[in-house]
């Protein structure tokens, strides 16, 4: 009877010294913890405002931060919460969420790390739990729609809007879904599945409206107060228009599916890995931002004519707050590949973030897709531009494109993600003089290999070697189990749309690719010098 009693009381967990106790509930999942204290008053107890069984059980499910002083209890508390938010069979009913939602995605982003492995093949995109348990959050389109489709765009789309007026000043709730939908990063072309809720169109609306283009903008992605806070409406927008065209086009390869197909992948500071066996200069060390290297540029703009004729109408009396109508008149796409060094790093100036410095850069650039000379194929000093922080801490790039010896056209782009992040800088086009009548439109940029040109004049080239991180062209759009959930409801792919006939162009542009491969000093010459076009 006594040798029972003793068996019995070793089978009651309070018994056991709390050292044992932390390590059997730190293997638990983080919402099998959140039950835990539900079960009796001891374990309510023991768990309740322990830190270290909070973190420890925080680390086996997530990266490990670089902030070390989290409050590891909200963390697990608020892990769970979305978790079960976004995966509530009634989460189309509790858009008023959408704060919280917020705050925990960036939460997650800005505390994510790498796990050491690599997303892509040429291992500069780097894997992490935070990112891919977003992914798993928002995999299912109810979540989408209900926190990263509550944007302008996507009211005008669901025609929620009657009589349409653009917001006086932004709305916040559009502000954060319109941002956790650029940091989703996955477009999301379709807010229903009928060809009639297409968000293109009033996506096109917005980046070739020339009223969003102003001096207190400075004609990029910014609020229009001078103030060059990020407005994530016109940067969604953009991703919008880009991922459509990129669609449309048939650009397939990994080096737009690694990035433009996978939910949460890079957008994330110090997501994009360096190789270790780079070539580093003076200048690089001191430069932050990883601006040294080949990055690949998609471009897109619409016939100058109706560009001109969507702008200035006959008769315009439009009133400011009254967006101009949906636009679908096709686009041209181009691809430019932009090999960049350093040139100077300089302290921030007064209307900069104070953290970092301003990084200059120099290099050049050549069109895979189209001689567009005055933008891609101009001399070997064909890029300069900077990088540096805006006062909320965002990353802002500026361009030049050079043409006999003169800036002809300027880019303003914000770096999804943050600092060194793989999904790289969406922004505007302009003209370098700010040109009333424009043109501009839409562009985006993201590194690709680490090799950038020799600042002392010896590589002032690209060369096939540099295009071969762009050339499988072979790669599905995203993987087979994104596929399943995400091509009708985001893609618009309907039975009634018709089906697009791009396989010319598609085939073009990998057998001048494949070409390129082979080394052939007269065929890369050739397509270096802008034989191959992806058409309207």
């Amino acid at each position: 009877m006594g040798h029972a009693d003793g068996a019995s009381k070793m089978l009651h967990l309070n018994l056991l010294p709390a050292e044992i106790l932390h390590h059997i509930f730190a293997g638990l999942e983080p919402r099998d913890l959140g039950r835990l204290p539900r079960t009796c008053r001891f374990l309510h107890t023991f768990v309740k405002g322990n830190q270290k069984l909070c973190k420890d059980v925080y680390l086996n499910a997530l990266d490990p931060p670089a902030d070390a002083e989290l409050d590891w209890e909200k963390e697990i508390h608020d892990y769970v919460r979305l978790s079960l938010l976004c995966t509530s069979s009634n989460v189309d009913e509790k858009t008023d969420e959408l704060p919280f939602v917020y705050d925990t995605v960036n939460r997650l982003l800005k505390n994510a790390s790498s796990t050491g492995e690599a997303q892509n093949e040429a291992g500069t995109h780097a894997a992490s739990r935070n990112a891919a348990f977003l992914a798993r959050a928002f995999r299912e389109e109810p979540a989408r729609l209900a926190f990263l489709c509550r944007s302008f765009i996507f009211e005008r789309a669901r025609s929620e809007v009657r009589p349409i007026r653009i917001p006086e000043k932004p709305k916040e709730a559009h502000q954060q879904s319109a941002k956790l939908h650029c940091l989703y990063g996955r477009p999301i072309l379709n807010c229903g599945r009928t060809r009639s809720s297409r968000v293109y169109p009033y996506a096109c609306s917005k980046v070739y409206d020339l009223r969003q283009y102003t001096p207190r903008t400075k004609w990029g992605p910014f609020m229009d107060d001078d103030t060059d806070r990020v407005d994530w409406e016109k940067v969604e927008a953009i991703l919008i228009v880009l991922g459509s065209n990129i669609r449309s086009q048939n650009l397939t390869a990994k080096v737009f599916s690694n990035l433009w197909e996978r939910p949460f992948v890079g957008s994330w500071a110090g997501s994009y890995v360096p190789a270790p066996n780079r070539g580093i200069q003076d200048l690089d060390l001191k430069d932050p931002y990883g601006v040294a290297g080949t990055w690949l540029r998609v471009v897109c703009f619409i016939d100058y004519n109706d560009f001109f004729g969507y702008n200035f109408p006959l008769d315009d009396q439009m009133p400011r707050e009254v967006p101009r109508p949906a636009l679908d008149v096709g686009e041209a796409t181009r691809l430019i590949v932009m090999k960049i060094h350093v040139t100077d790093v300089q302290p921030p100036g007064e209307q900069d973030g104070k953290d970092l410095p301003v990084v200059h850069f120099e290099g050049i650039s050549r069109s895979i897709d189209d001689s567009w000379d005055e933008n891609a194929n101009s001399d070997l000093r064909a890029v300069k531009g900077t990088v540096r922080l805006t006062k909320e801490g965002e990353v802002r790039w500026t361009t030049f494109s050079i043409f006999s010896g003169h800036a002809r056209w300027r880019s303003e782009g914000i770096q999804i993600g943050g600092v060194g992040s793989a999904r790289g800088v969406v922004g505007h086009w302009f003209d370098t003089d700010y040109d009333p009548h424009g043109p501009c439109g839409p562009s985006a940029y993201f590194k690709v290999s680490d090799r950038a040109p020799n600042p002392k004049g010896d590589d002032q080239q690209i060369s096939f070697h540099d295009f071969l991180p762009i050339m499988d062209f072979e790669a599905d759009l995203g993987s087979d189990e994104d596929d399943e959930d995400f091509v009708v409801g985001e893609w618009g792919e309907d039975e009634e749309d018709e089906e697009m006939d791009v396989e010319n162009d598609r085939e073009a542009l990998a057998q001048d690719l494949a070409a390129l491969a082979s080394a052939d000093a007269e065929i890369i010459d050739m397509l270096l010098n802008g034989h191959h076009v992806i058409g309207e």
